[in-house]
């Protein structure tokens, strides 16, 4: 990667956009103490330096025709990721799916039609975000640690448990007292997808009552995809946003995080690539039940 502190310590970007936003963007850049390096319309990136030679890539999918977003966006993206370069995307409402299909992980931040000081703020994360990577690139490593430490832990236990199990058996052989007590078993959860369509429709009405005080947007996309688990649909990424009940950006934040938190998957659509949905993934799947089982066996309502 080149030296992006060249010019007084200032991180580098690219920017790629509609020819009318490039000066508005090239400002921003500035004001979150950003250094441009190029600032490219869609019609000529092939002329703009390698990704990886910035920190972060801005991109303005606003105005842009769908197929050269369809194009083109997919090699920024892939070139970024490769690269360890933060990319900052602002789209239009009606861009959420094609552009959640193309560029999506935790090196990309979406913004929906974002204020100028939303935007800034942006930049100024993106170009610290790549010292965030590495540390937490390294809190990964210490908990893959932890975990098969704690996997040797339980393996050796288990030996331990046979080997005593062994003994028992033998007469007049000395072992620990057991004790028979095992916790009861998590009863099926009864819930269906009417129960949880009904507890939707029961925090919309809530907000209607008390507006802007009971924002919970991981835990209603939760809800909606588990409902349409159980129903067998599938739920694109701009419903989703819908279904959050808050403004697209905050949701498109959260669902990148429940995604990178593994309760999330991005299901591409086979029949159209423009197009991807979201769905839970086994974890998240499997938490969800386990929640409403517990709800079950205590006799408690969906909240």
């Amino acid at each position: 990667m080149n030296d992006l502190y060249a010019d007084a310590g200032r991180p580098g970007v690219l920017i790629v956009g509609a020819p009318h936003d490039l000066g508005d963007l090239t400002e921003l850049v500035r004001a979150a103490r950003g250094r441009v390096l190029a600032a490219h319309g869609w019609a000529d990136i092939a002329d703009m330096p390698p990704v990886d030679s910035a920190r972060l890539l801005l991109v303005s999918t606003v105005d842009v025709a769908e197929a050269i977003l369809a194009d083109a966006l997919p090699g920024l993206t892939r070139e970024a990721a490769d690269g360890d370069v933060a990319m900052v995307i602002c789209l239009d409402h009606a861009q959420i799916d094609l552009v959640a299909s193309m560029a999506f992980g935790p090196q990309v931040d979406l913004l929906c039609r974002p204020t100028s000081a939303e935007l800034a703020a942006s930049i100024a994360l993106g170009l610290i975000r790549r010292g965030a990577l590495l540390a937490d690139t390294v809190r990964e490593r210490e908990a893959e640690r932890l975990r098969r430490l704690n996997e040797e832990v339980a393996r050796i236990a288990d030996v331990l448990a046979r080997l005593s199990s062994a003994a028992d058996r033998k007469p007049g052989a000395i072992a620990d007292r057991t004790l028979d007590y095992r916790a009861p078993p998590v009863a099926a959860p009864s819930v269906n997808a009417i129960d949880v369509r009904k507890a939707i429709r029961a925090r919309r009405l809530r907000d209607q009552q008390f507006p802007d005080m009971f924002e919970d947007p991981a835990w209603d996309m939760l809800l909606d995809l588990y409902a349409a688990d159980l129903e067998g649909t599938q739920v694109s990424v701009s419903s989703l946003c819908i279904a959050a009940a808050v403004p697209a950006t905050t949701a498109l934040r959260w669902i990148a995080r429940m995604t990178d938190a593994g309760l999330l998957e991005r299901q591409p659509d086979p029949f159209d690539r423009r197009r991807a949905f979201m769905a839970l993934s086994e974890e998240g799947r499997a938490r969800m039940q386990r929640y409403f089982a517990t709800l079950t066996q205590n006799g408690l309502q969906i909240a």
